[in-house]
């Protein structure tokens, strides 16, 4: 009987492992062929950081705090963003009021995803990666679909271990081999999920080795003294380096 339950355990750690084996050679191969050298017009300014540190949403919560700190914005603790000043002063902003809509106010959270998701935000992203610096959006999404998998193997396994252990119960030598095959994708999944952290892991940030290694070497104070010192650790660390209460709930609302 528990052996019926062995047989998927194990299919699913197999393959799991496999396709997180096959991301992470697809990886290293994008990663083997990344500049060496870093073009000059891959500059990194305050919303390239933002990217590196938190992907496109980061982007977008830095550019609502910049333009709410000058006043062509308001952010409502209650959820609602509205325009003051229409006049977008770069492409990321007239992108930001555009996706306000013509009535000049809008829900933060609709917001927030609509520019997420906008051309101008891709950009830059697209930038990062052609310069070596993010990684590949592609890359990511099966770097983290493929760990979850794995994890969910894992699971898998222990539970079915934890249903044949009950199972068996009565016969002590049923249960202990039973226990000594579920060993298998237990050790396999878990293992290679070890391994992940070393190899794997990297990829699953929005920044790349080089784009990690930039960010480190980024100074952030925990209490900004400067808008710029705040906006640098927006970028950096997200809404939580906000110090007004009100601007970081309207952030998170």
């Amino acid at each position: 009987m528990w052996v019926l339950l062995l047989i998927p355990s194990c299919a699913a750690a197999v393959l799991s492992c496999l396709r997180l084996v096959r991301v992470a050679a697809i990886a290293d191969a994008l990663a083997g062929n990344a500049p060496q050298h870093l073009p000059r017009s891959a500059g990194v300014g305050l919303y390239e950081t933002a990217y590196l540190a938190g992907g496109p949403a980061r982007v977008v919560d830095l550019a609502l705090v910049r333009m709410a700190g000058v006043g062509r914005l308001h952010l409502a603790h209650t959820g609602w963003t509205t325009v003051v000043d229409p006049r977008g002063r770069g492409r990321l902003e007239r992108a930001l009021i555009g996706a306000i809509g013509p009535e000049g106010q809008c829900r933060t959270a609709q917001l927030k995803a609509a520019l997420a998701a906008h051309p101008t935000v891709r950009d830059i992203g697209d930038r990062l990666t052609s310069a070596g610096l993010a990684t590949p959006a592609v890359v990511r999404e099966h770097a983290l679909r493929a760990v979850r998998q794995v994890r969910y193997a894992l699971v898998g396994a222990a539970a079915m271990l934890l249903l044949t252990v009950l199972l068996t119960a009565p016969d002590g030598t049923a249960a202990r081999t039973a226990v000594a095959w579920y060993a298998l994708p237990l050790v396999l999944t878990g293992g290679t999920l070890l391994m992940a952290r070393v190899d794997v892991h990297a990829y699953t940030a929005w920044a790349a080795p080089a784009g990690q290694t930039l960010l480190r070497a980024l100074p952030c104070r925990h209490t900004p003294a400067t808008d710029d010192d705040l906006l640098t650790a927006v970028a950096i660390a997200g809404p939580a380096a906000v110090q007004d209460p009100r601007l970081r709930a309207a952030l998170g609302s």
